[in-house]
Order: structure tokens, then C-alpha cells, then sequence
């Protein structure tokens, strides 16, 4: 007999095989289908939320379709389990693809295939999907279409690649113990790092005991990816910490949603981070002295007891629109000399 991990991720694999060869009608009626008639969608910035399967669907992908007419949807990561408050969850990671030959979100078409990583999260209540979270790598984008007008990446800028082992459509049947372990070693990670900077140096985060040596940080486009200790620490953690070092100092304003299914672990909490931004500024920003929110939705993926992949999206377009940025006007002041209508691509056969 089936367990209700197991089904939850079959009750998903529909919407994700519509989405392959990507259809409205078979989209539509796909997400309909799977979907509480008063579902909550929360999308990043600057979707935004809606209600019931429709909306979103016109909200998120209409426009996408029409820029990216082949759009593809390719999954790396599709796991399952409970959170610690009883909710069960299906966390999917991968990325949307296709031709960008028409604008999007004023972002002009490039011509060529383009990326965007996904990370979304469904919570799952007798069968039906009630909550949906979406953080979408639209940042990734503009870069590819030479259109970012923010800061540079410290981090490196690449398509993330999906798990090393290939093994992130983690089969059933559901192991909860195994599930439960590779939870608790996250939170116990995450409850060392922030010990630092306030009760001591980098050893109070005994990185060494958590994560693997050649660990990957796949960290959201306009902070980039690190490699190893010294790269997860130079291009994103001493950045973060020097420019919100109140981190972890308001954990009774978040509610976290952690749930693991064998090697993978995931988490949310919309939002899931409160800190303020000041002394160093962060991201080119300066510091502002505001206190802000921060949305993430993070997989790890464990090897021989220790994490070796960490993929983190951070819904960074949000935090520059707390802090008073609009990327993109900004986006649209850099690029109003470019042309930004459709492009058609000759077939190359005549």
C-alpha cells in the first residue's frame, strides 16, 4: 500500500509532465485538477499572490508562454515528507526553459535559449494542493539577456546543475526515519552557523562536522555559487553577515517548514529570514538601516553523512523592493535604447 509521500508526489507528476511539452489547455486543466478551488499561490516579486488555479496560471505563465513559445519544464529534484508542524509537503526544484524571442517583464529577448531556475513548494491536504510557493530565478534571466542592472555576482554564474548523484526524484516507499535524520542534521547545521559571529570565530560553525569538503553552495543569481568552505564563506557569508549581522535575532517572527525524504532535506517559511540591513550595506546596497523580510526555498543533499549540494533561491528581487530599489525601472533605464519587440528567428533553411 502506497504512503501519502508517495502519493503527493504522484498527485504532482501530471502538472510537471504538462508542463514537459508545455500547453495552456493541458496546464490549465492539469493545475485544476490537483488544486483546492481556494488554493493560495505565493509567487516572488513581482507576481505576488492569487487565489485558485486560473489566476495563477494568467498571473505567472501566460506572459512566459508568449516570450518563451517552446517553454519547457525540467525537474532535477522532486521529494516529499511532513514538517514538524504536521503540514505535508512536495518540494520540486529544476529549471523552465525555451526560445526568448519576446519581452518579458520588460526584460528584452535575447534570441537565443535561456534558463530560469525554479524552486516550488506544495503543501498537500487530503489529496489537494491548498498552498503553492514559487521563487522563480528572474534575476538569471536578465543576465542572460545582458540586461542585469544591478551589482556583479561575487559569487559564480552558471546554470546550476541538479544533483550530482542524479538521484533527486527520491523514490517511495517513504522512509521517515531516514527522513527525520536528514532534517535534524540540517537544523543542527543551521543552529551552528548562527553561533557566528556572536559567541566566536568561522570554528563555532564546525563546518567541517556539517558539510562535505567539496561542498557546493548553489547560491541565487546576484550572489552566484561557492565552492568549498572558502567560497561558501567569501562570496556569500562574510558579504551577508557584514551587512545584516542581526540575523537569527528574530526567529519568534518565522515559522519554519523543514521536511526531509532520504539524502534531501528542504525548507521554507515564507519568510524564513528577518534581519536588518546596516553597517556594510549588502549587494551593493547601502546600508539602509531597514529591517527586512527575506523569502528562500532551499534543498540540501547529503552524502556519506555530510551536505555536498546545497541549492538555495532567494527572492532577492523582493528585498531590493523593501529597500526602496526598483530593479526594474531600473532595468528598463538601462536598456530603453534597445529594441525589445519580438524576434523572429529565420529557419535557417532557405
Amino acid at each position: 500500500m502506497s504512503d501519502v509521500h508517495t502519493e503527493n508526489k504522484a498527485l504532482i507528476a501530471p502538472l510537471r509532465a504538462a508542463m514537459y511539452d508545455f500547453d495552456e489547455t493541458a496546464v490549465r486543466a492539469a493545475l485544476n485538477e490537483i488544486s483546492a478551488p481556494d488554493a493560495v499561490f505565493h509567487h516572488c516579486h513581482p507576481f505576488g499572490d492569487s487565489t485558485g488555479s486560473d489566476a495563477f496560471y494568467d498571473t505567472a505563465y501566460a506572459d512566459l508562454k508568449t516570450a518563451w513559445p517552446d517553454l519547457e519544464r525540467r525537474d532535477y529534484i522532486v521529494m516529499a515528507g511532513p514538517d514538524e508542524h504536521g503540514n505535508d509537503w512536495v518540494g520540486c526544484g529544476g529549471y523552465y526553459t525555451g526560445v526568448f524571442t519576446g519581452p518579458w517583464l520588460d526584460i528584452p529577448p535575447s534570441g537565443h535559449q535561456v534558463v530560469m531556475r525554479f524552486h516550488e513548494f506544495f503543501r498537500v491536504v487530503d489529496g489537494q494542493v491548498v498552498e503553492f510557493q514559487a521563487l522563480w530565478d528572474i534575476p538569471e534571466v536578465m543576465m542572460q539577456a545582458n540586461a542585469w542592472p544591478m551589482s556583479p555576482s561575487l559569487g559564480h554564474e552558471w546554470h546550476v546543475p541538479g544533483p550530482a548523484t542524479q538521484d533527486g526524484f527520491v523514490p517511495g516507499p517513504y522512509d521517515a526515519e531516514k527522513g527525520k535524520a536528514t532534517c535534524q542534521h540540517i537544523i543542527d547545521m543551521l543552529e551552528h552557523l548562527k553561533k557566528h559571529p556572536s559567541e566566536g570565530g568561522p570554528e563555532v560553525m564546525e563546518m567541517d562536522r556539517f558539510w562535505h569538503q567539496r561542498m557546493n553552495w548553489y547560491g541565487p543569481s546576484g550572489i552566484g555559487t561557492g565552492r568549498g568552505f572558502a567560497g561558501f564563506r567569501n562570496w556569500h557569508q562574510i558579504p551577508f553577515l557584514g551587512g545584516m549581522p542581526d540575523r537569527g535575532q528574530y526567529l519568534d517572527e518565522i515559522t519554519y517548514h523543514f521536511f526531509g525524504d532520504g539524502e534531501y532535506a528542504a525548507v521554507t517559511g515564507w519568510p524564513n529570514m528577518v534581519q536588518t540591513v546596516t553597517h556594510d550595506g549588502w549587494l551593493g546596497i547601502a546600508p539602509a538601516g531597514k529591517k527586512i523580510t527575506m523569502r528562500s526555498l532551499d534543498f540540501w543533499r547529503l552524502e556519506n553523512g555530510k551536505i555536498r549540494e546545497n541549492w538555495v533561491l532567494v527572492d532577492i528581487l523582493d528585498a531590493y523592493r523593501q529597500l526602496g530599489v526598483d530593479v526594474f525601472a531600473r532595468l528598463r533605464e538601462f536598456n530603453k535604447a534597445r529594441n525589445i519587440g519580438r524576434i523572429d528567428i529565420p529557419d535557417g533553411m532557405s
